[in-house]
């Protein structure tokens, strides 16, 4: 694997780490700024609505820059976002910062994932992309269990300083491991959001919608669960978290080999296992070490989905892969705030501390559905096997060999 691919997975730790560690600060940052838990929730929010306000916004209006400079340019966002949250004087101008340092994230994804495809031969783009994902497993592991420990002990704005600092690394990186690559074509951002009204395209981004939400609808609440049901201490929070990193990181390593070796069964095998594993958790929470293999279950079979999921909005979209790309960010950020929402909805509801863990199940299901449907009218109108010299924004395709093992 090319040595550029580090630098995009550099990049994709920084943008983990500062994604999820708020979470984690949620308590300190409104014991600081003198306000309350839900209220400061609105902070993870702000960072959500500034990835799927960005993710479009600023892959149309970056089409003509040349990709790597673009990459620079858009890290150069995220570390301003990160330095103007560490020195926030107040809770609104927190929340802007917060909304700056989000803007990028579905940008940069978009860009990069193209960029990791064209860094490599035909039949290894889906393990290109996979590589740069690694990064952000990665710091689910490593990065925020780390920054939540920087923040609890030197207080939270000395996490998003060192955040900052990972964005000016990663931009050094950028500029000088990523080999020069040419704008796009000038298409005109109406063609553009044209090609994302292609029909697969939007069976796909569903697909995200509903399959990740499944995730997320556990995974907010899943250190409650493991306090409440499993009868772990408050202290093997961070274990648990740690292993459910360790399960998206095994995910991300068999999802480029697998996806590049056949696209929609990866894609179907990982929701229907996702479903299947969500349905069992209830059970498995009422023993410790079942609990905790399930736990690295889930984080693994959820994001095994992540590569095919990008690559096939990709695939479907040859007249502007990036932008597919990056609202494929925007539907990722979407199921992780429709995932917790309804899993809030069960626990209001008396359903008890594990019913997120059925939504997710119902919610993985629903993505399966939308999936094969797809797959069902991809085969029917020969769309799979149909691949493009080159995109209207002025990426090469994707591969054949990709192309040819989507059904």
């Amino acid at each position: 694997m090319p040595l550029a691919l580090l630098a995009l997975a550099i990049s994709a730790f920084g943008i983990g780490t500062t994604e999820f560690v708020m979470m984690g600060l949620l308590p300190h940052v409104a014991d600081d700024l003198g306000t309350s838990v839900p209220t400061a929730g609105y902070l993870v929010s702000a960072y959500a609505l500034g990835v799927v306000i960005g993710a479009p916004l600023l892959t149309v209006l970056g089409s003509r820059i040349p990709r790597r400079r673009m990459l620079v340019l858009l890290m150069g966002v995220f570390t301003v976002g990160n330095l103007a949250s560490a020195l926030a004087p107040d809770f609104g101008l927190l929340i802007v910062g917060r909304l700056l340092a989000g803007l990028p994230h579905g940008a940069f994804f978009g860009v990069g994932a193209v960029v990791a495809a064209r860094l490599v031969r035909e039949g290894r783009q889906a393990r290109a992309v996979a590589t740069m994902f690694l990064g952000l497993t990665i710091a689910n592991i490593v990065g925020v269990p780390a920054a939540t420990l920087l923040g609890q002990h030197l207080g939270w704005r000395a996490t998003f300083l060192v955040v900052a600092a990972i964005g000016l690394v990663a931009m050094a990186a950028l500029a000088r491991l990523i080999p020069p690559l040419p704008a796009g074509t000038r298409t005109g951002p109406g063609r553009e959001l044209r090609a994302l009204g292609n029909r697969q395209v939007l069976l796909g981004l569903l697909t995200t919608v509903f399959g990740f939400a499944g995730v997320f609808a556990l995974y907010s609440y899943l250190a409650s669960m493991m306090t409440e049901v499993t009868g772990f201490a408050e202290t093997s929070v961070p274990l648990v978290l740690a292993l459910f990193g360790i399960g998206m990181t095994l995910g991300a390593l068999a999802a480029g080999p697998l996806t590049d070796r056949a696209l929609r069964p990866t894609l179907y095998g990982a929701l229907a296992a996702l479903a299947a594993v969500l349905a069992v958790f209830p059970l498995a929470a009422q023993v410790k070490w079942a609990a905790l293999a399930t736990v690295v279950v889930i984080g693994a079979v959820g994001f095994l989905t992540t590569t095919p999921l990008q690559m096939l909005v990709m695939n479907k979209a040859p007249q502007a892969p990036t932008l597919a790309a990056a609202a494929n960010q925007s539907a990722f950020n979407l199921a992780n705030a429709g995932g917790a929402w309804t899993g809030g909805l069960a626990l209001s509801a008396g359903w008890g501390w594990t019913s997120p863990a059925v939504v997710g199940a119902t919610l993985a299901a629903l993505g399966l559905a939308v999936a094969v449907t797809a797959g069902l009218l991809d085969r029917d109108t020969g769309e799979t096997s149909r691949i493009v010299a080159r995109g209207g924004d002025g990426e090469p395709a994707l591969g054949a060999a990709s192309a040819e093992r989507v059904g």
